[in-house]
């Protein structure tokens, strides 16, 4: 095996092929020092905590691991029933030299295994017994493809979640639940369990006023009343609900996601003398925000990005406040947050949080993943927690933080690789020389950068998807990179020529657009 740097805390193993990927899967989630795993077509992402081993004690331990010899089945084999009636089924039976009927009936004949998670919370990559399945990705991908879409791509065939773009050949469709987040497990197609396709029933057809109805009540918690809330009154951008995410989810198809700043998490939540990682307040913009039902004891504080911050009370009266610095709240109350004059998202946290229903142990929006709660709006309401269940003290924090504003250039350490080689030795000079544009195409997903001079490539061919971490510096075709932040997918099919140091992923956060990036090896 080859074993590549992938970050500061990751490691991408390649092996010889897919069976052995999935067989080092399985086996290396017992070694010391790994918090996740992330298989793909030839490669393993191994993900490790530093304070616990190194890169190269880890890739010894790696190299020695016992694997098993076969890559057994895993929980099982499930069934999905499949129409098969998909936009692409005749293109790609003539393309595959048979009959619609008879690619549909190897469909069903074939044995398929989920080989490894990626793209959506539940996506996962089949491989089948049959050679015959194997086909090109559409030229120009859907910009919708319909929950439950059956579709072929290369060598694997897999089953869409959720409406999402992609760029598979579709074949068929099941009404089979692969994703429910609510369930134990709450992915269907998990790596390592086998799949049978099944020909499904035709659905009834009801004549209009036949059949029984269903009456479909409010969608959401019960109305907050009279409780402890903050109330919406304006916004100029969604707000999102944050923590500290979801680590340790990879098999399920689901990334980390949490805040994209983690120290404004932190500083926020001691302020006001909540856990570190409860849920807090993550704005992007001008926001107005009321407080209703309050019944003495409540603090907030703001961190993360600068800007005007003014508390107007309901007698009218106006405070302007300090960022780090805990206020009290009182009912009435409304909080301006202005635009950051330097930084990007400000943090909002209250003295016994948000009352927020996780998801998958986590109360975080993962704005690719459609995981979490939905982001708040003007005339959203929010549950507050009883601030006298808190024991620690409000503590106010050092602002020892200088955020940069558009125009300003930031410096990020990096580590180079796992593909570096994929690129010409100009490519790896344009890197670290010159500047990078944070582009106003950017959000929690990654950061899109403009360079004067493009990453040309050394290496043409495709590459297969293969795990990224967040802070991974994905190269596209136009060579104008892309930095990952907490909401990127597990997988992608563009080399990475680097990754941001974990150190620095905080402030790659805070980036807005029109500052500018100097990335230096560290």
């Amino acid at each position: 095996m080859r074993i590549l740097t992938a970050s500061d805390h990751a490691l991408l193993v390649e092996v010889d092929d897919l069976d052995e990927a999935i067989r080092r899967h399985l086996a290396w989630g017992d070694v010391p020092g790994v918090v996740e795993l992330v298989p793909a077509a030839r490669t393993v992402l191994v993900r490790y905590e530093p304070a616990r081993t190194s890169a190269a004690a880890l890739s010894a331990r790696l190299r020695s691991w016992p694997a098993p010899e076969q890559a057994a089945t895993a929980q099982g084999e499930v069934r999905i029933p499949v129409r098969y009636d998909g936009e692409d089924l005749p293109a790609m039976a003539e393309l595959l030299g048979v009959s619609a009927d008879e690619l549909g009936a190897r469909h069903r004949a074939a044995r398929w295994r989920v080989a490894f998670s990626g793209f959506a919370p539940g996506f996962g990559y089949l491989v089948g017994s049959d050679p015959l399945f194997d086909v090109p990705r559409r030229a120009t991908p859907r910009t919708r493809v319909p929950a439950g879409s059956v579709g072929l791509a290369g060598t694997f065939t897999g089953v869409y979640p959720r409406e999402s773009p992609g760029g598979w050949q579709l074949i068929g469709r099941t009404d089979a639940v692969v994703w429910d987040a609510d369930r134990d497990p709450p992915a269907l197609l998990a790596p390592g369990r086998g799949v049978r396709f099944t020909l499904a029933a035709r659905p009834r057809i009801l004549l209009p006023g036949a059949g029984p109805t269903a009456e479909h009540g409010p969608v959401g918690a019960a109305p907050l009343r009279d409780s402890p809330r903050l109330v919406v009154a304006e916004s100029a951008f969604p707000i999102l609900i944050q923590d500290r995410g979801r680590p340790g989810r990879a098999a399920l198809g689901v990334s980390g996601s949490g805040a994209a700043d983690r120290i404004a998490l932190r500083d926020a939540n001691d302020a006001v003398g909540n856990p570190a990682g409860s849920p807090v307040l993550e704005l992007t913009g001008s926001a107005r925000l009321r407080f209703e039902g309050l019944g003495g004891g409540d603090v907030a504080a703001v961190a993360g990005a600068d800007g005007p911050l003014l508390l107007t009370g309901a007698d009218g009266e106006e405070h302007e406040l300090e960022r780090g610095v805990p206020f009290p709240l009182s009912d009435g109350d409304e909080l301006e947050v202005g635009f950051p004059t330097r930084g990007l998202r400000c943090v909002l946290a209250v003295r016994g949080g948000f009352l927020v229903h996780p998801t998958l142990g986590s109360a975080s929006t993962d704005t690719l993943a459609g995981l979490g709660p939905d982001p708040l709006r003007a005339g959203d309401a929010l549950g507050i927690g009883d601030p006298h269940l808190v024991r620690t003290a409000v503590q106010p924090f050092p602002i020892a933080r200088t955020l940069p504003a558009p125009g300003d250039v930031a410096v990020l350490r990096i580590t180079l690789g796992p593909r570096e080689d994929w690129f010409t030795a100009d490519a790896v000079e344009a890197l670290l020389g010159q500047e990078w544009e944070v582009t106003p195409h950017s959000d929690r997903v990654g950061l899109r950068l403009h360079g004067d001079t493009p990453l040309s490539r050394a290496e043409l061919a495709e590459l297969p998807s293969e795990g990224a971490v967040t802070g991974s510096i994905q190269v596209p075709a136009d060579g104008q990179p892309v930095l990952f932040l907490p909401d990127h997918p597990l997988t992608g099919g563009y080399p990475v020529i680097g990754a941001v140091v974990d150190a620095d992923l905080d402030l790659a956060g805070q980036l807005p657009p029109g500052s500018r990036i100097r990335f230096a090896v560290g």
